[in-house]
């Protein structure tokens, strides 16, 4: 049976203070972050998800996003060194998470970087976007850890969007689903479905057909559901202010050893 685990860590109170890379700042209402926090962990749970919640890295402020620090296929945790400076400290807790796991852990080792938020797995395929955070030799070494596991690895350009997955997800039948505006090069993908908002492009596999996904896109609610699939709607409109989406705030483990 695939395991049903997820890595969550809570919002720094610095939160407002957040990178931003393509949009222009706007104000955050930290309060709403957390209210908005607690909602998506009750979404995850409510779903048969069983959270763990990752030691809290309150001096820095995108420390939520715990996807960019970590990348796990099958039993292997490859540790990310993540492209923005202030950014490195995060890596500690979530390392600590994922051996309390069972996880072998690896890291990325300097010069190279690489975050979380690049990377995109479907079935033994990684996707691995190389741009502004992952670069060359961060893509190398993931390919080192991983491809002598199954994993077939592709590295995807990315310069449109922060990382990869702010571009792209994917559906649980593997089309790849993107805003087509901001893909840099949608031909890459055997399948890929253009949706009509940019938040709809992030999506979350709960399970069966239940999909994940952010309040502000209810266009690419509709088209799912019309391709028989079941959104699950949350509130997160305070973590893309930083330019956050449902998949950045948790490390979903579904291929844990029993």
């Amino acid at each position: 049976m695939p395991s049903k685990k997820a890595l969550i860590r809570r919002p720094s109170p610095r939160l407002a203070e957040g990178l931003v890379t393509h949009l222009q700042r706007t104000p955050v209402d930290t309060g709403l972050a957390a209210r908005q926090w607690e909602a998506y962990v009750e979404a995850l749970t409510d779903h048969g998800w069983e959270t763990f919640e990752v030691e809290p890295a309150d001096a820095c402020p995108d420390s939520v996003f715990v996807e960019d620090a970590v990348v796990v296929f099958r039993n292997v945790a490859l540790i990310a060194r993540p492209g923005a400076r202030s950014r490195r400290g995060e890596t500690t807790g979530v390392e600590e998470a994922v051996g309390r796991l069972g996880c072998s852990v690896n890291w990325v080792w300097e010069p190279g970087t690489l975050e979380g938020g690049d990377v995109l797995k479907i079935g033994d395929t990684i996707y691995v976007g190389r741009g502004g955070r992952t670069d060359a030799e961060g893509v190398r070494q993931l390919r080192a850890v991983f491809e002598p596991l199954g994993a077939r690895v592709v590295s995807v350009p990315v310069a449109k969007v922060l990382h990869l997955k702010s571009a792209v997800t994917a559906l649980p039948d593997g089309t790849v689903i993107g805003y087509e505006p901001l893909v840099d090069s949608p031909s890459l993908f055997p399948r890929f479905l253009p949706v009509p908002e940019e938040a709809g492009a992030h999506v979350v596999l709960l399970g069966g057909s239940k999909l994940l996904m952010s309040a502000s896109a209810p266009r690419s609610a509709e088209l799912f559901a019309d391709l028989g699939f079941d959104p699950v709607p949350v509130d997160i409109s305070e973590f893309e202010k930083l330019e956050g989406c449902v998949t950045c705030l948790s490390v979903r483990l579904r291929e844990l050893y029993a």
